[in-house]
């Protein structure tokens, strides 16, 4: 499991949280992406892939760059995270 991240994301838009693991060696659009997807499976809401979506960290409030990779950010295990529409 080195290659994966367990982070705590909360969906203030839908009042959720989940525990899930992403991976690190990935870039952070790509993450974003799997992660919309997933709660749209694992739930009933009905969420555009295709929109924009920022990720925040809860802790200092840094805005994640899509092309940065996971493992170059401050997210490490049991970071909190934040999904936000920025529409």
């Amino acid at each position: 499991m080195n290659n994966k991240l367990l982070i705590k994301l909360y969906v203030p838009e839908f009042e959720m949280s989940y525990d899930i693991f992403i991976p690190a060696n990935e870039l952070v659009w790509k993450v974003k992406k799997l992660i919309l997807k997933s709660i749209s499976d694992l739930s009933s809401l009905n969420l555009d892939i295709d929109d924009k979506y920022v990720l925040i960290n809860k802790d200092d409030g840094t805005v994640y760059n899509d092309n940065d990779l996971v493992i170059r950010t401050n997210i490490k295990n049991a970071s909190e995270i934040i999904l936000l529409s920025s529409k």
